[in-house]
């Protein structure tokens, strides 16, 4: 069972870091906007720098979506993706998308997306293109996370999970081969 308090905290600091510079974020604003005290923030993450490190971390991501043999990886992957969403109204890979900008920490975060998602799919593919083939994965999925984040009330929220596994996961899983 997750700590709600932890959960709105780690979301408060992706809004945040997401939003605005690493300097520009404190431990007091994130506590505001999480409704819990910095002190509850100190004493879950020890400092910024710590909270930081964990919104930048993918690799329980990556290992939830790896968790399954490559012959049922697509299917595997999508599956995951959609339930984590509905399981714990978060998505585990799109706070990616908001590190595009400028700036170091921005430049950490998509970094650390690459080594811990596309890199380690990269190292479960065989064949030529492997690289290229887990960074297309990977932005497929982000896509069908972005979807689901933007389709909150629509056919894709409403669509039972086996459904979008069948019509999402072969174009994944023709990337696995």
């Amino acid at each position: 069972m997750t700590d709600p308090g932890r959960t709105a905290i780690l979301r408060a600091a992706r809004r945040a870091f997401a939003r605005e510079s690493y300097d520009a974020v404190t431990l007091r604003g994130v506590a505001a906007d999480a409704g819990v005290s910095a002190a509850l923030i100190v004493k879950h993450y020890g400092s910024k720098e710590a909270l930081f490190e964990k919104v930048a971390d993918f690799s329980e991501a990556a290992q939830l979506l790896l968790a399954a043999p490559n012959e049922r990886l697509g299917a595997h992957a999508v599956r995951t993706l959609v339930e984590y969403r509905r399981d714990n109204d978060a998505d585990l890979l799109v706070r990616v998308v908001f590190a595009a900008g400028k700036g170091d920490e921005r430049a950490q975060i998509r970094e650390h997306f690459r080594d811990q998602v596309t890199r380690a799919f990269a190292a479960r593919l065989t064949g030529p293109d492997a690289a290229l083939r887990a960074a297309l994965i990977t932005g497929q999925l982000l896509g069908l996370g972005a979807a689901i984040a933007i389709d909150r009330t629509g056919p894709i929220a409403g669509a039972d999970p086996e459904t979008v596994v069948a019509l999402y996961a072969p174009a994944i899983q023709a990337l696995i081969h």
